[in-house]
Order: C-alpha cells, then sequence, then structure tokens
C-alpha cells in the first residue's frame, strides 16, 4: 500500500493525505500537574463541614442525634391501605354523582342562581366568549368544592402523601445554603465573640481546607472549654493556634486519630452508635427505626451487658465503645482503661499510650500492685479487695476488713523499714510467717524506734497461731501471683515503669491483656485490683471534668459487694464501668439484685437464659397495657329463611356462622417476661436499657446490632 495514502472503512484506497504547507509548528508542551503522580488530590474540607453543620437535635436518651429527625411519642392512627383506597374510591364515586344530579338537573337549578347574579343581561344572548368564560369558570368551580369536600372524606391527602411523590423521597431535602456566620459552626462564634477573631479565622481557613478532623474539632473546643473556666489563659490558646491550626493543643502522644476505626462516632456529641432500635410493637414509637448510641452521660451511670459466648458482647457493645472512650482521649474529655484477655480483639496497640500485657516478657509496662499510693492502709484495703474479695460474705453489707487489717499489719513495718512495699515474692513469705523476713522486719523498727509498727507487728505474729487466721488464705493467694510467668512483674524496687491508675488525671488510654490461659485464676484477681484501683482512684480526683472509665470485657468472679459499692459511686465522680458477663450465674445470688440497680444501662443478649431474663424483669419492673380479649359465639337461626343463609355460609366458608364480642380491659404486665427475653430476642440483637446522670431513662429497647 502506499504510504501517501489512507483507507477507508470500506477498504477502497483514497487519495493522498495533503502535507500541510508552512513552517514547521513548535509543539506545545502540556500544563504542569498540580500534584505528583499517583499521588491523589488534596482534599478539600467540604466533607467536614457537612458533617460539623449537620443538625443534632436534644432527643429522648440514646437516640443517635447526627441528623436525626424527631418522631411524635404516640404513633398515628394509620389506616390500612385496602380499606384507604377503597373509601378514597367511594368518595370519588359520591362526588361524581353529586355531580351529575346537578348537571342533569335533578336537583333543580338553585346552584346556578349565583351564575345568574353574576352575568349581566347584555351577555345573555348573543352569547359573547366572556359569558362562556365566566360560565365553565363557574362550573368548575362548583366542580372543585365538591372534589375537595369528597377528598377530605376519602383522605385523598393521606394517599398522596403514602404512596405519592412525597413518600418516593429518602430523605428531606438539604439545604444547601451556607448558614450565616454568627450561626454557622465553623465560623467558632464563640471565638469571636471573645475576641479571638485570629483564632477563628485560622480555624475556619484550615476546615475549608480540609486541615481538620473531627478529632481536632473536640480537642481544641475542650482546650477552649478550659479557656472558659479559667484553666488556661486566652493568649496561650490564641498564640497556639495561631501556631499550628488544627494540629493545636495536642494529645501527649501527638496522635490525631485511631489508626482504624470500625464503628460510628460523632465526636460533637460524644456518641458511638451501636445499632437500630427495631421497628416492634414493643418499642416506644418515638424510638422505632431511630439509631441507637450511647455516650459519657449514659456510661456515667455504668453499663452491665450479660450474654453468652458469640453473642456480641465484644464486637457489638465493648469494641464501639473502647474505641469512643480512646477517640475522646485524643480529645482531651476521657480517660479510659480496658481490661481484657489478650487477643479478645479490644483494639489495635497503637490505639493505646499504655498497653500492658501482663505475663509477656514483650510488654513495656508492668502494673502497679499498690495503686501508686503511699499509705499502707489504702493499699491493703485495695490489696485484700483483689486477693480475697470473692471470698467475703456475699451478702451487701459484708466486706474483707479483716483480710484489709492482716495486710496493714504488714505493709506499714515493711514500708516503714525499706521505704516501699514488699514484691509478690516478699509479701508471700510475711503472710506465710516465715521466720527470717519477720525477725529483720522487727530488726528494723526496733533500730527505728517504731513502737507503734512494732505492735502491729506482733500482733500479726500472736494472730498467726489462730485457727481462723486469714493470713494462710491471703498467702495461697498471693502464691497465684508468685509464678514464673509474673516474674518480671509487680516490681516494687523502682526499675521496670509500672502503670498506675493514679494517673487518670490526664486524658490516658490504657489496655490490660490478662493471661486468662492457664492462669485463671490470677487473672480474675488482677480484674479484681484493677476495679478496685479504679474506684479508689476516681473517687478521690481533684480535678473531675475530665470523664473516667473502665471497660471489663468479663467481668466474672469480679463482682463483691465492696465493688457493687464502688461502683455506685463512680456517677457523682463523673466517671462509670462497662461490664460484660456471659451469665448471671458468674455473680453470687444475693448480689445480683443489687449490681442491677447500681448499673443504670442494663442490657440483655440474645440468647441469655431463662433465669437470667427473669432478673432482668424484675428490675425493668411492669407497665399497664391494654388487652383484648375476643370471644366468638354461635348464631342460632330460627326463622326458615335464616337456617337456609346459614347453610350457604356455613358451605362457603367452612365454618358456622358466629359473633365476635370484643372486651378491652387494662392490665399490669412485665415490659419483657423471662420466656421473651430467652426466646423472642433474635440473633445479633439485644434488650437495652438506659438511665443518663440527670435521672432520666428510657424503657428496655429491642435494638438490632447488625446495622
Amino acid at each position: 500500500m502506499d504510504s501517501e495514502g489512507t483507507q477507508d472503512a470500506r477498504g477502497t484506497q483514497a487519495g493522498p493525505v495533503p502535507r500541510p504547507a508552512g513552517p514547521p509548528q513548535v509543539p506545545v508542551a502540556p500544563p504542569r500537574p498540580a500534584h505528583a503522580p499517583g499521588m491523589p488530590p488534596p482534599p478539600d474540607g467540604s466533607a467536614f463541614l457537612a458533617w460539623l453543620r449537620t443538625a443534632r437535635p436534644e432527643t429522648l436518651p440514646g437516640i443517635w442525634r447526627f441528623g436525626h429527625r424527631p418522631r411524635p411519642e404516640e404513633e398515628p392512627e394509620r389506616v390500612p391501605g385496602r380499606q384507604l383506597f377503597s373509601g378514597a374510591l367511594i368518595a370519588f364515586l359520591v362526588g361524581w354523582l353529586i355531580w351529575s344530579l346537578l348537571w342533569n338537573g335533578y336537583l333543580g337549578g338553585w346552584w346556578l342562581l349565583p351564575l345568574y347574579a353574576m352575568i349581566p343581561d347584555s351577555w345573555a344572548e348573543p352569547h359573547s366568549f366572556a359569558s362562556v368564560v365566566v360560565v365553565y369558570a363557574y362550573y368548575v368551580l362548583v366542580a372543585g368544592i365538591i372534589m375537595v369536600g369528597v377528598g377530605r372524606l376519602g383522605r385523598w391527602g393521606e394517599i398522596w402523601r403514602r404512596y405519592g411523590p412525597p413518600a418516593w423521597r429518602r430523605g428531606p431535602a438539604r439545604d444547601e445554603r451556607p448558614p450565616a456566620p454568627e450561626e454557622d459552626p465553623a465560623a467558632w462564634p464563640a471565638l469571636r465573640a471573645a475576641g479571638a477573631a485570629d483564632a477563628a479565622d485560622r480555624l475556619a481557613s484550615d476546615a475549608r481546607a480540609g486541615l481538620m478532623r473531627d478529632v481536632d474539632h473536640a480537642r481544641i473546643a475542650r482546650a477552649w472549654q478550659g479557656v472558659r473556666t479559667g484553666r488556661h489563659s486566652l493568649a496561650t490558646f490564641t498564640g497556639a493556634v495561631l501556631k499550628d491550626g488544627a494540629a493545636a493543643c495536642p494529645h501527649p502522644s501527638g496522635a490525631r486519630d485511631l489508626p482504624v476505626r470500625q464503628a460510628r462516632h460523632d465526636l460533637l456529641t460524644g456518641q458511638v452508635r451501636l445499632g437500630t432500635t427495631a421497628d416492634d410493637p414493643r418499642n416506644p414509637y418515638a424510638y422505632r427505626g431511630t439509631g441507637l448510641a450511647l455516650g459519657t452521660e449514659l456510661l456515667g451511670t455504668s453499663l452491665l451487658a450479660v450474654g453468652p459466648a458469640g453473642s456480641g458482647k465484644t464486637g457489638g457493645v465493648v469494641r464501639p465503645v473502647a474505641e469512643s472512650l480512646c477517640l475522646q482521649a485524643l480529645a482531651g474529655r476521657a480517660a479510659v482503661v480496658v481490661v481484657g484477655a489478650a487477643g479478645a480483639g479490644l483494639g489495635p496497640s497503637d490505639a493505646y499510650d499504655v498497653v500492658v500485657r501482663i505475663g509477656s516478657p514483650d510488654s513495656v509496662y508492668d502494673l502497679d500492685l499498690y495503686g501508686g499510693t503511699t499509705d499502707p492502709d489504702e493499699a491493703a484495703a485495695v490489696l485484700a479487695e483483689a486477693l480475697v474479695g470473692d471470698l467475703a460474705d456475699p451478702h451487701p453489707g459484708s466486706d474483707s476488713r479483716r483480710s484489709t487489717t492482716v495486710l496493714a499489719q504488714l505493709l506499714g513495718p515493711f514500708r516503714a523499714v525499706h521505704g516501699r512495699f514488699p514484691s509478690v515474692p516478699e509479701l508471700r513469705q510475711l503472710l506465710d510467717g516465715a521466720p527470717a523476713p519477720l525477725a529483720a522486719l522487727r530488726q528494723g523498727l526496733e533500730a527505728a524506734g517504731q513502737e507503734s509498727l512494732l505492735r502491729e507487728l506482733d500482733a500479726r505474729e500472736r494472730q498467726m497461731g489462730h485457727p481462723g487466721d486469714v493470713g494462710g488464705i491471703l498467702a495461697d493467694r498471693v502464691a497465684l501471683l508468685d509464678r514464673p510467668a509474673f516474674a518480671g512483674f509487680f516490681d516494687t524496687s523502682g526499675q521496670s515503669r509500672p502503670f498506675t491508675l493514679k494517673a487518670f488525671d490526664h486524658p490516658v488510654r490504657v489496655r490490660v491483656d490478662l493471661p486468662e490461659r492457664g492462669h485463671a485464676d490470677a487473672s480474675r484477681m488482677l480484674a479484681r485490683l484493677v476495679l478496685a484501683q479504679f474506684t479508689a482512684s476516681v473517687t478521690v480526683r481533684e480535678d473531675r471534668s475530665l470523664f473516667a472509665c473502665l471497660v471489663l470485657d468479663d467481668a466474672t468472679g469480679v463482682i463483691t459487694p465492696e465493688s457493687v459499692r464502688g461502683i455506685q459511686r463512680l456517677r457523682s465522680a463523673n466517671a462509670g464501668v462497662l461490664l460484660t458477663l456471659r451469665t448471671l450465674d458468674d455473680v453470687p445470688r444475693p448480689l445480683r439484685g443489687p449490681l442491677l440497680g447500681a448499673t443504670g444501662c442494663r442490657m440483655a443478649l440474645s440468647g441469655v437464659t431463662p433465669w437470667d431474663g427473669q432478673d432482668f424483669a424484675e428490675v425493668w419492673g411492669k407497665e399497664w397495657t391494654e388487652a383484648r380479649d375476643v370471644t366468638d359465639r354461635q348464631i342460632i337461626a330460627e326463622s326458615p329463611a335464616g337456617k337456609a343463609v346459614h347453610a350457604l355460609r356455613r358451605a362457603i366458608t367452612g365454618k358456622a356462622p358466629t359473633a365476635r364480642a370484643v372486651t378491652v380491659r387494662q392490665v399490669e404486665r412485665e415490659r419483657w417476661s423471662a420466656s421473651e427475653l430467652a426466646h423472642a430476642v433474635p440473633a445479633g440483637h439485644a434488650v437495652l436499657s438506659l438511665t443518663n446522670v440527670k435521672g432520666e431513662h428510657a424503657p428496655p429497647l429491642l435494638v438490632d446490632l447488625r446495622e
């Protein structure tokens, strides 16, 4: 083929291609790319601004407020669709009949009198165009009045709203217009009103440029709250914002987000979404179909979740709540300790500031056995609760006072001599009554002239010979920690990095991994230790503006009379706990009622046993409900015609003619019975009751944790 020619689509040879005349054109270079090849374009702040400007109305406790549309408290009367369409059709036929009667003159000509009064005599003959228009306009007016009347009777408007275009829209039309500057949260109007306009401009600029996240907004809002309360100066806050912008006032770790998120969070309200409230008649109408979320105002009353293994306690409740509290810790609003078995799926290690892996040689941090206190009596009380709290009388009024006294008789003298508390092997020897350690301790006290502590040591030595002495039991429990796997832990010499719950004055994120495999008893004892230290430390904090929470993935063997009393004190200290149990049988029977009463939020997951459901049914109480009793009475026909009609009806329906009597009465029934909780809760669902720190509460709600 000739190189000068081309071939068309049909395969025929075309003529030569003409060459352009004139000098050759210089190729134009392509425009310079805005970013390096392979890199995504820089993000803008539209998504963040849309999130920030979304409405969050005040709602009932537990409702996901982000973009929520409030519903009426009572369900409106809903006419069945078949009845609605039949009524609309009958109304249309009635309107058509009335118009036909009027048009054909069967009802007289009275309805034309207003028309005759309006038309002048000069329009009558001959018929003018104006008269024709007025006449037919009057006909349309009369027909319209008839249609409006029958339309209201036939509920045409409800058909339009239920089945017409308004029902096709998935949601309300959003107002795309930006709000006014004084109402726009992205413009930081509070800062402008306080005279920090430069800082507000810098933050608004970073938000529009896509440099601000939800954690940054919550963290800076928390810092501004400190300025308003007088803890920080306005000049310091403004200088930090002008220097760093959205990265100002950072968390001590420097992190601005978690490595990964699995749940939906709204840091503007501090909520985490757990699921969707089922559209079930047992749920209040205002909650049906709405998102269900937890916040610090609900966790401040503590949460107890009960469900068998595999029901979704860890993945559906513990993990989202722990994730939310870690985000709030990055924002400077919370401190959290998450306790669970190693490998339980409580979040990656990068999501925490401190990870204590008890029994693992790779653990960077240690756990302080005495809670960071220097008071021997306080240390003895916490340690006694951890060691033998589960052996105390399970009735609510009992305690472990005898064990506390025994430990205080040894911890006080040892600290006076050595300047520290004893290690685990040393404490075990002292509780066993080993002669050499006790003699050395006595010699040190005599040399220091500690007469009062000598009397404590003498009392301990006298009690060792009594049959009811609890020192042997304490020594056996300490022996569970004096194992080779824990040899590098619970160090008191100052050579390790122990974590103490006294650090709850700061927004810290802590995870404690318990060695459940092969050390189940030691793990339960350590869980009691962390709970005891938590309740003892958060109630004596000076600054209670920081929400403190303990998340305990498995509270088996942890519930004691003292721990129940400690949980009851947390609400006033701006703190709370989240406890999970496989069954309430893991709690002593006398403590089940006090535990359910001490926690404001209670959750029963699918698969609970009927006897566990009975405890929940009792604490949730009863409510008045409407009961309908239907009675069918057979109709006896006496006349021949009636008997013939009844025979025909029986032949068609196959049933004898009956008359139905309905009796409606008010009865008091359980909100959720034990049988319903055990058998009527679908898989992946839970029944949850809520109470916030203000005392507002929500009745038991059936929640789908999978949505």
